[in-house]
Formats: structure tokens, C-alpha cells, sequence
């Protein structure tokens, strides 16, 4: 008689062998999926899209170079100030040296400091283009975001054109104390004088834009444009709740909750932003009549086509 094992084995024997399916490799970077829903879209596709969800439209991260390739017109983009380094002057240390946290970001991110700047034609209008990368120490703003954005301004309003800040940080750098602070006030200070000479400045608000750039630049636009669901605030929710002692609201510091309690002007989806930005620089500021010396090779469009599912709100 044979036993239990003898069975088993015999049967095992008996069952056709199925080779076992080999996993198609996926080439790397070939697909990306979304944070919010999970769909899978094929990355060539998405950048098409302009880093957003073909599936739930949630708005991916962008990082200073794609969007500056969004928004300025090809082989117009002339870059200000793009050798600036910041220089660690309170010899601060966390867990490690700010000095080498400054070069490592910079190797892994290509970029000397949190934000670029420089003179472009959007849709073949001058702008003078501010883009924040939040790559890079979370978008911080320190001596060198200051210093830079300041500059942009100054030069704007010299060659009265418009501003345009991308707005994408987690707030003043606490490795350079009250430096980062006063980078608060000396942009301010910049923004009073370009609206002074009657010029434009719109800033779009990503997400996130927190801490010391919300309290300063972000809201001080004549328009104030924000992504769909950008998370927009100054301290965190944790902390309000904690301070307050109560639960805050559902959607509390959105872009749409702002919206709604008129601290934004205009929610607009990216595809949109192009276009919409340039509808409202040419309404703003129709006319260039001197046009600044390194745009003197391009021409400027004399109509635009109509805007088309832009949710805008300019009171």
C-alpha cells in the first residue's frame, strides 16, 4: 500500500509543467504614475500634457526648467543672474554643514539656488519670468532667491514690462536666520516701485507656497493666479489647530478655499496658464512702446485666441 508522500509525488509527476510567465521589463522613466489616483501614463504623454493627470487632472510637480519651457516662448528666454551662489555666512549646521548641503543639492539638481530668472516673450509678449523650484531645499527662500527675485523686479520696472512669479516653497531658510527674513522686505520693496511706474505683476501660486514667501511676494500681486489644489498658507495646519485649539474647515489653505474667501483671483488649470497669462498682460498692458533691446528681433502677436475652460474670477 502506498503511502500519503507516494501519492502526492505521483500526482505531482502526473500535472503538466507550466513554465512560470516571465514579467515584461518596463524600460525605466518609460511610465509615471499618479500620486493622487494611481493611474499609469505614459511619461512622453504627461509632459505633453504639461505634467497633468490625463485621468483625475492632478497637477504633478514641475521643476523650474519645464516650467520655464511651458511657459516662454522657444529661443526667447534670456536667464539673469544664473551664476549667483549663496554663501553660507552664520557657519550653520544641522545635521550636516549648510555649506554642504548647498553643493550637495546643487550637483543633484543642476541649479545654484531655489529660483530662476530671467527675460522671455510669452505668447510674444515681454515678461520678465521668476520660476521657484522646489527641488531645491523645498523652494526656500534665502539671500540668493531675495537677491535675485529683487533684481528681476529692478530690471522689469526699468524696462516697464510686467512680472511674473511661479511661486512653489516651503518658506524663509531657517539656515540663514534673519538673512532670509529681510528677503521679505527688500522684494517687497522692489514690487512698490514697479507698481508705482504703473506696471503689472502677477504671481502664480503652486503647490505649496507657504511660510515667509505667502506672508510677503506671493500676495502681493494686482492679479493672483494658483494651480487646482495647491496647498497655500503660512504656518502649517497642525500648528493652527494646535495654537487654536479647535479643528479647522475641510480644504482649509487650498487654492479653491482661498477662492472662495477672495485671497486668489483666479484658479487656472496649467494647460491653461499660458494663455491666460497672456490675456491678462495684454489687457493690462496692451501697448510696448519701447520694446526692450533683446526682444527687438521678435515681433509681438497682435491678437490671441479666446480663452477656453479658464475658471477666472477678477472681481
Amino acid at each position: 500500500m502506498s503511502s500519503l508522500f507516494d501519492w502526492f509525488a505521483n500526482k505531482r509527476k502526473a500535472e503538466p509543467h507550466i513554465q512560470p510567465q516571465q514579467e515584461r521589463e518596463i524600460a525605466d522613466g518609460l511610465w509615471t504614475k499618479c500620486e493622487a489616483c494611481n493611474a499609469l501614463a505614459y511619461t512622453k504623454d504627461l509632459y505633453t500634457n504639461q505634467l497633468v493627470c490625463p485621468e483625475c487632472s492632478h497637477h504633478l510637480k514641475v521643476d523650474s526648467n519645464e516650467r520655464i519651457s511651458q511657459l516662454i516662448d522657444a529661443k526667447t528666454w534670456q536667464p539673469l543672474n544664473e551664476q549667483m551662489q549663496p554663501l553660507d555666512r552664520l557657519g550653520f549646521r544641522d545635521r550636516k554643514l549648510y555649506a554642504d548641503r548647498i553643493k550637495e543639492t546643487q550637483e543633484k539638481t543642476g541649479l545654484t539656488d531655489a529660483v530662476q530668472t530671467g527675460l522671455g516673450l510669452l505668447d510674444g509678449l515681454p515678461v520678465a519670468l521668476g520660476v521657484m523650484d522646489f527641488r531645491f531645499m523645498g523652494g526656500s527662500m534665502g539671500s540668493v532667491v531675495g537677491e535675485k527675485l529683487s533684481r528681476l523686479i529692478e530690471r522689469a520696472t526699468e524696462e516697464h514690462i510686467p512680472v511674473v512669479v511661479i511661486c512653489a516653497s516651503g518658506g524663509a531658510r531657517m539656515q540663514e536666520g534673519m538673512l532670509s527674513l529681510m528677503q521679505m522686505a527688500k522684494i517687497s520693496g522692489c514690487l512698490q516701485r514697479h507698481r508705482e511706474a504703473k506696471l503689472l505683476y502677477i504671481p502664480v501660486l503652486t503647490n505649496p507656497t507657504t511660510g515667509g514667501v505667502t506672508a510677503s511676494f506671493a500676495m502681493l500681486g494686482d492679479i493672483i493666479l494658483a494651480e487646482p489644489k495647491a496647498t497655500i498658507g503660512f504656518a502649517g495646519r497642525r500648528v493652527i489647530e494646535q495654537t487654536l485649539r479647535e479643528k479647522l474647515p475641510e480644504g482649509f489653505q487650498t487654492s479653491e478655499y482661498l477662492l472662495k474667501h477672495g485671497f486668489v483671483d483666479a484658479i487656472v488649470h496649467r494647460t491653461q496658464l499660458k494663455r491666460t497669462l497672456a490675456h491678462l498682460i495684454s489687457i493690462h498692458q496692451p501697448f510696448f512702446p519701447v520694446l526692450p533691446s533683446i526682444f527687438q528681433q521678435y515681433s509681438q502677436k497682435e491678437h490671441l485666441p479666446p480663452l477656453e475652460g479658464t475658471e477666472v474670477l477678477l472681481g
